[in-house]
């Protein structure tokens, strides 16, 4: 009988960028990805300027870009304040309600044998739409 490949239960949080808090109107630019067993976390971003600019065509989009680099490195552990925090605490931290131009979904949760495949196959699916 073969072996049944080992699941790892994950949670991710689509990352958005609401120019316009009060209106609740986003563009998915990002994803953000954690098993808390493996201390494994992810995050990639995609700023799509087409769909940035459809939606607020005032945009800074360096701004917008410094503050998903930010993003970035508190989920990798590579922000002083934030970097002694474990996986599971960055992630809550990230996925926290907040009124902000940068927000993410609520955390959604899953089982995966493959958690590289898992986060790239949701990244394609959710963010880097064509």
């Amino acid at each position: 009988m073969p072996e049944k490949p080992e699941m790892h239960l994950y949670e991710y949080a689509v990352v958005r960028y609401m120019p316009r808090v009060e209106r609740e109107e986003f563009v998915n630019v990002g994803l953000v990805m954690m098993c808390k067993r493996r201390r494994w976390i992810r995050v990639r971003m995609h700023l799509d300027e087409h769909k940035v600019r459809a939606l607020s065509p005032g945009t800074d989009l360096t701004e917008v870009s410094a503050q998903l680099e930010s993003f970035s490195r508190v989920a990798e552990g590579n922000h002083p304040r934030i970097a002694h925090l474990e996986t599971h605490e960055r992630f809550r931290w990230l996925t926290a309600v907040r009124s902000a131009c940068i927000t993410t979904s609520r955390p959604h949760p899953g089982l995966t044998p493959d958690l590289d495949a898992t986060f790239t196959a949701l990244l394609d699916r959710l963010v880097r739409l064509p």
